[in-house]
């Protein structure tokens, strides 16, 4: 496998969903706007809040309003209404003990990402936690990827992996392949369409790959 590998962090490491969605219904419900059932809520999982709430009727002009009251309830408690998915702390240890660099690409905000890596023990298998910022000047894939890029000297010999469309289209903006994982939050389909090189099902399976690619 590609020396280095980026991860996603909601939806590829932890099953963050319960956290993440009963934040954006508090948010919702701040504005007077119905609360869909939590499938249709499950897209919050992953992309950046300030598109996400705008799908949900928040005017454009009051998603940082929308973004404050979310993390009003986020930070003390839904930060930690999830864990990681089976399997994971395994691949990464294998992974780290293989001689790969691991890296984290998230769009929440890195404070936060640094915080529940860290609550989980799996902080100390990557090189570098990087994640959006506080406010909109980072906050889209494509953008934390480019800090990553600029921040850690990584170039070549890399691989994104994560569970939707914006993983893999934020790292083709860097000419990285990426390979999609279905254990997420993620459409499988989107990835596939986006250009996702693989998809995989269980961390087990992404190590197998991992012995396939060069």
């Amino acid at each position: 496998m590609r020396k280095t590998v980026l991860f996603d962090l909601d939806g590829t490491l932890t099953d963050s969903g319960e956290g993440i969605i009963n934040c954006a219904a508090l948010a919702l419900r701040h504005f007077g706007l119905s609360v869909p059932s939590r499938e249709e809520m499950r897209v919050f999982v992953g992309p950046p809040l300030h598109e996400t709430f705008q799908r949900f009727g928040v005017p454009a002009d009051r998603t940082d309003e929308a973004i404050r009251v979310y993390r009003s309830r986020y930070i003390p408690t839904g930060m930690f209404e999830s864990a990681p998915y089976p399997g994971v702390k395994e691949l990464l240890e294998t992974l780290k003990n293989e001689g790969h660099t691991l890296y984290v690409a998230t769009s929440k905000p890195e404070e936060m990402s640094v915080t529940i890596l860290e609550r989980f023990g799996l902080a100390p298998y990557f090189d570098r936690i990087c994640g959006a910022s506080t406010d909109t000047s980072r906050s889209t894939k494509d953008a934390v990827i480019a800090y990553l890029l600029e921040s850690s000297g990584a170039k070549e010999d890399m691989v994104m992996v994560g569970d939707t469309k914006y993983d893999v289209l934020g790292a083709k903006a860097h000419g990285i392949p990426a390979i999609g994982v279905s254990w997420g939050y993620g459409d499988v389909q989107e990835m596939k369409d986006a250009g996702a090189m693989a998809i995989v099902n269980t961390p087990r399976e992404l190590l197998d790959l991992a012995e396939t690619i060069p």
